[in-house]
């Protein structure tokens, strides 16, 4: 194991032992349940892990609390796709007959979507939706928000080549 190795391991173990306790309660008091508080605090110290910072955190607290609050994001998003994508399988008329793996597969692909639209201005992911999801034409759309066709064209190459920028890395 070289020095590096043992100098993070070594600063996540002193993190871990100082702070562990302080970041179990301020999830348990946002998330209201203990078991997913402890899941977020270990998969927040995973994550310092991951990063392999090896010097002294100024503010390890806000450090620890910035991480473990991104994570919560990630998961209340999961939940709400997870949700929308339970409710859609309840209205559809013939129940799908979906392994866990395939249901899980979809929910994973949503998420990656999510993610890909995530950096999109209000207005850009609109109107990629209500061309991609909904197959409105680009002037539905501009009728529809009120705005140019021309508008309506420019946001949607700035969505696309957004999401294509995104792929590639």
């Amino acid at each position: 194991m070289s020095s590096v190795d043992l100098s993070l391991q070594h600063a996540v173990h002193s993190l871990y032992e100082e702070h562990h306790g302080w970041l179990c309660g301020w999830l348990r008091k946002r998330l209201g349940c203990v078991e997913h508080a402890a899941d977020l605090a270990q998969d927040t110290f995973m994550r310092v892990l991951t990063q392999r910072k090896t010097e002294p955190l100024r503010e390890p607290r806000a450090y620890l609390s910035t991480i473990a609050r991104s994570l919560m994001i990630d998961m209340f998003r999961r939940r709400a796709l997870e949700q929308a994508y339970l409710e859609t399988l309840a209205a559809m008329p013939e129940p799908l007959g979906l392994s866990p793996e395939t249901r899980e597969l979809i929910i994973e692909t949503l998420m990656e979507i999510d993610r890909l639209l995530d950096g999109l201005g209000e207005r850009t992911r609109e109107i990629f939706l209500l061309a991609q999801l909904d197959g409105l034409s680009y002037v539905e759309i501009g009728r529809r928000m009120n705005v140019s066709v021309n508008t309506v064209k420019k946001h949607a190459v700035r969505a696309l080549t957004h999401c294509l920028l995104l792929i590639e890395d």
